[in-house]
């Protein structure tokens, strides 16, 4: 009896656990003062880390929950462990973010609000729209796969957001 492995475009009950988990690194992020995005990598080990957006805080437009997690995550695992490891983002990654997941080595994303949804709520800032680039797109221009899963959870999601961008 051969043991197939699951298919890791799906979302699973265990990627919802670690979702919701991601989703409330977004809620901290917010209570703190950030953006609402957050995100966790779990590797195969079961090692978890956290990486919450810093975008205010900092002052550093590139503090994105998902790039902070890939600093965070590469300097304490081997590329081996990224390749087998899962990101979890209460948000999908936007095309800064994406990269930063493919040049990292993470070979998986699961993600909960998709980026159009993400665009529905956030107007113009600065006059500059939000990019309109799914990371799908992005992973799918580079040399090696990175599977994704998502949406799921997407009112979850969504109501981290509930009055976050409104004038």
């Amino acid at each position: 009896m051969t043991s197939e492995r699951p298919d890791p475009t799906i979302v699973s009950s265990a990627d919802e656990a670690h979702l919701r988990h991601a989703i409330e690194v977004a809620r901290r992020s917010r209570a703190e003062g950030n953006h609402p995005f957050g995100a966790v990598l779990v590797a195969p080990d079961a090692t978890v880390i956290e990486g919450a957006n810093s975008v205010v805080t900092s002052g550093d437009p590139t503090g994105h929950a998902e790039t902070n997690l890939v600093r965070l995550a590469s300097a304490r695992l081997d590329v081996e462990q990224l390749g087998r490891s899962t990101l979890y983002t209460s948000t999908e990654p936007c095309a800064m973010c994406a990269g930063a997941v493919y040049w990292s080595g993470i070979g998986r994303v699961v993600y909960a609000l998709p980026e159009q949804g993400l665009a529905a709520m956030v107007p113009s800032q600065d006059g500059e729209p939000t990019m309109d680039l799914p990371c799908r797109e992005v992973f799918a221009r580079g040399g090696r796969t990175v599977h994704v899963a998502g949406p799921a959870l997407v009112a979850e999601a969504a109501e981290v957001h509930r009055g976050f961008w409104d004038a």
